[in-house]
Order: structure tokens, then C-alpha cells, then sequence
């Protein structure tokens, strides 16, 4: 996620705070959040597809989706 679009998130939860959200704002903030939790979700999934777990043997093996 581009940097732009956390420090919108970031101004709108200031402003939240501060003063309150419109309308329009309120669905600006859902939808960026909403980008936010899924490039998360994407990068942890990445992150796992490439971990290996090493036995007490030695062997590596990739993790399993349960």
C-alpha cells in the first residue's frame, strides 16, 4: 500500500477524533482501511508461503495450510 494512502488513513482518524467525519468521509475512511487490512492480509500470507519448518532432523519442509 502506497504511503499517500496510510497518511490519509491517518489524517481521517486525527480528524475523527477532532472534529468528526462526513459522510463521504466516513465510506473514504472504510474503503482505505479496507485496503489497508488486505494488503496485510496478502503480505502475511507471502510471508508464510515462504517459511520452512526445520525438524530435529534437519529436513525442511514447507508449511501446510490446515
Amino acid at each position: 500500500m502506497k504511503q499517500e494512502r496510510i497518511d490519509r488513513i491517518n489524517e481521517l482518524a486525527r480528524k475523527a477524533k477532532a472534529e468528526g467525519l462526513t459522510p463521504e468521509e466516513l465510506r473514504e475512511r472504510e474503503i482505505l482501511r479496507r485496503e489497508y487490512i488486505d494488503a496485510v492480509k496478502a503480505s502475511l500470507v507471502g510471508h508464510l508461503d515462504n517459511t520452512w519448518v526445520v525438524d530435529e532432523k534437519g529436513n525442511k519442509r514447507p508449511l501446510k495450510q490446515k
